[in-house]
């Protein structure tokens, strides 16, 4: 007899105060604002700041939240702290407060429901001597594992610093949740909100591209890796890749197989707002590597992600597999 899998979201967020409580007024935060200012335009900030007010209570309060998974039809989330919690500007004392308080703060909020909420911690980037040990943090909370942004300021996920943080990723079976915050073609993204736009699914392309190109996931095949976004603009134009791959040296110098079929081992998040990508989606990375997501509760997600799945039309098994069988077995949800 089979089971009918839970619908498991895996692009949830956690907004945590306490986290810009403690950073607030320390050397470099003003200047990180000011960054984050000057990307974004004052339109994208005028609106920012309401957005986040009127859905506050989502993201700080699990009964709250549990009731809009409910009305969602959504079984569990797993839940990753707001990508503003990065703080890549912050010194190493500053960056081991910050993870140590977030991963104990999200595992906090998971423990209301643990059979419906998952966590996921922070890794500090910019320090990537202490990424194994907000690993291994993060998993002593409970969690499932960490979530990165797309880059640390002068350094690409592709650096050879970070092999012992993928390594013990894989040694662990940790989940990475790739989220990208930020983009660094900066002013040129600074209206209408293409720094969002534009500028996530460029930043997971690029990151995607390190993994791939550099060889990172031929040297960790057991990876758990999953891409917000969609993978961004990668995975529907990878053909571009396996092009230069296949007719130059340069390209094809750092990773053993084409381009795309690294695709088959990364995890891709639904959010694509377009029914006709996400079927390319599953046709390119494979109906087992695409898991639902919503970017609950912020604005740039869906509020309905059952009915942004349906609306692609996927057969049966497809669509069962990306509701949730697919993040089931990621998770190692028990089957009732």
């Amino acid at each position: 007899m089979t089971t009918t899998p839970p619908t498991v979201d895996v692009h949830a967020h956690v907004l945590l105060p306490e986290i810009e409580a403690l950073v607030d007024g320390l050397p470099g935060l003003a200047e990180a604002k000011a960054l984050d200012a000057r990307r974004n335009g004052p339109a994208a900030l005028q609106v920012n700041g309401p957005m986040i007010g009127e859905r506050i209570a989502r993201l700080t309060d699990p009964a709250v939240r549990l009731a809009a998974m409910d009305a969602q039809g959504v079984d569990v989330q797993l839940v990753s702290p707001s990508p503003s919690h990065y703080h890549y500007w912050a010194n190493e004392e500053t960056a081991e407060k910050v993870y140590r308080l977030a991963n104990e703060a999200t595992a906090a909020h998971c423990s209301a429901a643990p059979d419906r909420l998952h966590g996921l911690g922070l890794v500090p980037l910019q320090h990537p001597e202490e990424a194994v040990r907000a690993l291994e943090h993060a998993l002593a909370q409970g969690l499932s594992g960490v979530e990165i942004s797309s880059h640390a300021p002068g350094c690409e996920l592709s650096d050879p610093a970070y092999e012992p943080f993928w390594s013990r990723a894989e040694e662990t079976g940790a989940i990475v949740f790739l989220h990208p915050f930020g983009c660094t073609l900066d002013e040129r993204l600074d209206q209408w909100y293409l720094s969002n736009s534009v500028g996530q699914p460029t930043e997971n392309a690029v990151a995607l591209s390190h993994l791939i190109f550099s060889g990172v996931l031929d040297r960790h095949p057991g990876l758990k890796v999953i891409a917000a976004h969609g993978g961004g603009y990668l995975p529907t134009h990878i053909g571009r890749a396996d092009h230069a791959w296949t007719t130059r040296t340069d390209a094809g110098s750092g990773c053993v197989n084409l381009p795309s079929s690294y695709l088959k081992r990364l995890y891709l998040d639904s959010l694509v707002h377009d029914p006709y990508v996400l079927r390319e989606l599953v046709r390119a990375a494979g109906a087992d590597r695409v898991l639902l997501g919503s970017d609950f509760p912020f604005d740039m997600g869906t509020e309905d992600p059952l009915s942004a799945l349906r609306a692609a039309r996927l057969p049966d098994a497809a669509f069962h597999a990306v509701r949730g069988g697919n993040a089931a077995a990621l998770l190692h949800l028990r089957k009732d």
